[in-house]
């Protein structure tokens, strides 16, 4: 019962995550499936991909309401993703456990850098805010 307390708990925050900064849960699937659950790296993996589905139609259902969704862009990634994730799996069928959570930390960490260096690079050139301005 504590692991599915545990799934259970990272659904609702990943489902959270994913509406709030439109990211995947996969950032939190996979380190809690397999470092807390106890799943191998190839499981937590291919229980992330399949958890995001209906993350992802509910998002784009949200969303086509505001305009913002371009259908192109959807059909051209989703055939991409589908095309690619096919070849990971069974590339990922025959590669070793440590070499799948180093691969995926690598991708995290390369990930956060990328984040932290574009909101750095954005900051510096915001405007500057003056703070001896009282309002109008």
């Amino acid at each position: 019962m504590g692991s599915d307390l545990v799934v259970i708990s990272l659904g609702v925050v990943a489902g959270a995550v994913s509406g709030l900064f439109g990211v995947g849960g996969g950032v939190l699937f996979v380190p809690t499936l397999s470092l807390i659950v106890g799943m191998s790296e190839l499981h937590a993996q291919a229980t992330s991909l399949l958890a995001i589905i209906p993350v992802a139609v509910v998002g784009t259902w949200r969303e086509r309401t505001t305009g913002r969704v371009d259908w192109t862009d959807i059909v051209v990634i989703g055939l991409a993703s589908i095309t690619t994730a096919v070849l990971g799996s069974l590339l990922a069928d025959v590669a070793p456990q440590r070499v799948l959570r180093v691969g995926f930390a690598l991708i995290l960490i390369w990930t956060a850098l990328r984040m932290v260096r574009g909101v750095r690079r954005r900051a510096a050139h915001a405007p500057a805010i003056d703070s001896t301005r009282t309002g109008d």
